[in-house]
C-alpha cells in the first residue's frame, strides 16, 4: 500500500504542507478547528499517525467529535433501538455528536458508501446489524476507526480493519442443548442461517459441541442452517417442516425471532410445546407474546451499546493499537418452552 504523505493531506484540504506538519509535530499556529480537520483527513487517507502523537482533548476542541452509527434495518427490533439509545447516552456524556447513517441490506457492485462515512466529517464508525459481505468490505476499506457489533461468518475479524464486539453465544447454546439431552430429548434439530452472522455460526458450534459431548452426531435431516430470505423466513421454515417425515424431540433456534415463527408453525400443525417438541431461542426479545415462555439467552443490549460507544472513543484516541475482539457475557433463561 502506498504511503500517504503530508503533502497529500495538505492538497486534499487546500492548505500548506507546513500547516499539516505543525499539526503532527505539535507546533502552535494552527486553529483547533483546522487541527481537527487535518487529523480527520489523515485518518481517512490512511496516514500513519505517529504513535506518540497527542490528540487534542475534547475540552480543547472547538469542533465536536462526530461518530457515525451505520446500521441496517434498525426498526426491525427493539433490540437494536435499545443499543442505539445507549450509544447516544454515552456520546452525550462525552459531548460527541451521533451521526445516524442508514445502510441497505445488500449492495450491488456499483454501490458506494454514503458520503458522510467517506468525506472526513466523521471521526469513527460503529457498525450495527450489517451482515452483507460487500458492505462489510467497503466499510473495512475506510481508514477511520471502526467498531463492529458482530460480522458475517463470510468476513472474518481480521478482514474488518476494526474492533469486533460479540455477545457470548457458543457456551450458552451448548448449555441449552445439553439440558435438552439430559431431559431425554435425543433427536434435536437446529434452525438458523449459520452463514448470515458470526454469532449464528458460534451458536451452531455450541449446539454441535453439546451433541459431541454426549457421544452423538448432529442429525442434519432435522437441521435448517442454509441461507434464509429476510422476508421469507416463515415460508421457508414452513416448507422445511413439511419436508420432515418425523419431527424431532426439540429444536434449538439461532434467535427468538426464528423460535417464535417456529412455535406458531408447530402449533398450527397441532403439536404441543414442550410436550411434543421443546423449543429454545436466543436474544430474550420482548416484542412477541410467544417469546414470554421461551427458553432463551439474555443479551445485555444496554451494556453492548455502552461498550460500543466507549470502544470507539478508545479506538479514535489510539488508532494504532492492535485491533480487539471482545465478548460480552450472556445468561441462559430456562422457561416453559423446554419444560422448565
Amino acid at each position: 500500500m502506498k504511503k500517504v504523505t503530508l503533502q497529500e493531506i495538505a492538497n486534499s484540504l487546500g492548505i500548506s504542507r507546513t500547516t499539516v506538519w505543525k499539526v503532527f509535530s505539535g507546533h502552535e499556529g494552527v486553529s483547533d478547528s483546522l487541527r481537527i480537520k487535518v487529523i480527520a483527513k489523515a485518518q481517512e487517507l490512511g496516514y500513519a499517525i505517529p504513535e506518540d502523537f497527542q490528540y487534542p482533548s475534547q475540552a480543547e476542541n472547538t469542533t465536536p467529535v462526530n461518530i457515525a452509527v451505520a446500521v441496517c434495518r434498525p426498526e426491525t427490533s427493539l433490540f437494536w433501538m435499545t443499543i442505539i439509545h445507549q450509544i447516544a447516552k454515552v456520546f452525550s456524556a462525552h459531548n460527541v455528536n451521533l451521526v445516524y447513517t442508514y445502510l441497505p441490506t445488500s449492495a450491488d457492485p456499483s454501490y458506494l458508501l454514503p458520503a458522510s462515512l467517506t468525506n472526513g466529517s466523521v471521526h469513527g464508525i460503529i457498525v450495527l446489524n450489517v451482515y452483507n459481505e460487500r458492505l462489510l468490505h467497503l466499510l473495512a476499506e475506510t481508514q477511520i476507526p471502526k467498531v463492529f457489533l458482530d460480522t458475517s461468518s463470510l468476513v472474518p475479524p481480521d478482514e474488518l480493519n476494526g474492533d469486533l464486539l460479540l455477545m457470548e453465544s457458543r457456551t450458552s447454546v451448548r448449555r441449552i442443548t445439553s439440558h435438552l439431552l439430559e431431559q431425554g430429548r435425543t433427536r434435536i434439530g437446529f434452525i438458523g442461517d449459520i452463514g448470515y452472522a458470526q454469532s449464528n455460526h458460534e451458536r451452531y458450534e455450541g449446539f454441535c459441541q453439546a451433541l459431541t459431548d454426549a457421544g452423538k452426531k448432529p442429525d442434519f435431516s432435522v437441521c435448517l442452517t442454509t441461507p434464509l430470505g429476510i422476508d421469507t423466513y416463515r415460508e421457508e421454515i414452513d416448507t422445511f417442516l413439511s419436508s420432515l417425515s418425523r419431527m424431532p424431540d426439540a429444536f434449538v433456534c439461532a434467535s427468538d425471532y426464528v423460535a417464535s415463527i417456529l412455535m406458531q408453525l408447530l402449533e398450527k400443525r397441532g403439536l404441543r410445546i414442550p410436550d411434543d417438541i421443546a423449543v429454545s431461542g436466543f436474544d430474550n426479545i420482548t416484542e412477541d407474546l410467544l417469546a414470554e415462555d421461551l427458553t432463551t439467552v439474555q443479551v445485555f443490549n444496554e451494556d453492548l451499546g455502552a461498550r460500543l460507544a466507549l470502544q470507539i472513543l478508545y479506538r479514535i484516541k489510539h488508532p494504532h493499537k492492535p485491533h480487539e475482539i471482545t465478548y460480552l457475557s450472556t445468561n441462559v433463561l430456562y422457561r416453559g418452552s423446554t419444560g422448565d
